[in-house]
């Protein structure tokens, strides 16, 4: 049966999505042209995510959506355990945001420009000037239920265990005076790691947890940062 699975995946699934990807690509550069990027940059990766999920056997399961609002704007927090993270956030988040990315990721064929036309957020970090254009693009960005998704963590994990999350997204919600909103990706890491291209069916679970509010003095960076780990480890229940 895996034998099949694998001849199934490489011979079939994986070369659908490559098309697949390359047209969701080529749909949301050209929406984006006409002034559609708001609706472009989540409307179609969204379907195309499904689609990775679907082809692939996985199943995700949202918990706690009612947590938040699409008419608010948020900076939401995620744990990082492999590829499938990308796949269950866009799929299945119901809530339009952009990601805060490598500016490195332009590079990507089709993928880099269609995020880059359709607005997610490129981070560079040359230097101090191109920091502030950065923060000033988002500022922008994030107003009218727009959110944007961060994995503080920075990179996916080798053992499926949390890192110790950056500073970089809540001193952006700090900055912003956003709510934080954590979530707990569980059981990607065994569906697909950092260390395979191979998928294993199987099911994800995505735990929205309540916002943390800014108060009247805005957010403390640490105290906030603490909370949202400690909150997405408790839904934790593999690769603890």
């Amino acid at each position: 049966m895996k034998y099949i699975l694998r001849i199934y995946q490489w011979v079939i699934a994986y070369p659908i999505l490559l098309v697949l990807t390359i047209l969701t690509a080529l749909v949301t550069v050209i929406l984006s042209l006409l002034g559609m990027g708001k609706w472009a940059g989540y409307y179609p990766p969204k379907l195309w995510a499904k689609c990775w999920c679907w082809l692939m056997f996985v199943r995700v399961e949202v918990r706690n959506r009612r947590n938040i609002d699409k008419r608010t704007s948020y900076v939401f927090v995620a744990n990082h355990q492999g590829a499938y993270d990308i796949f269950s956030i866009y799929g299945y988040l119901n809530h339009n945001f952009r990601w805060m990315m490598k500016k490195s990721l332009e590079k990507v064929p089709f993928v880099g420009i269609a995020c880059k036309s359709s607005g997610h957020i490129m981070v560079d970090r040359s230097s101090p000037q191109a920091i502030k254009n950065t923060m000033d693009e988002a500022k922008a960005k994030l107003k009218d239920g727009m959110s944007l998704v961060v994995f503080p963590e920075g990179s996916r994990s080798w053992n499926g265990q949390m890192s110790s999350f950056k500073r970089g997204a809540f001193k952006l919600a700090l900055d912003f005076n956003l709510p934080v909103v954590p979530i707990t990706i569980d059981g990607s890491f065994k569906v697909m790691p950092r260390t395979t291209y191979n998928v294993t069916p199987g099911k994800i679970i995505l735990t929205i947890h309540e916002p943390i509010m800014p108060s009247a003095e805005g957010h403390d960076l640490d105290t906030v940062l603490k909370e949202s780990y400690e909150k997405i480890q408790s839904a934790l229940t593999q690769g603890k």
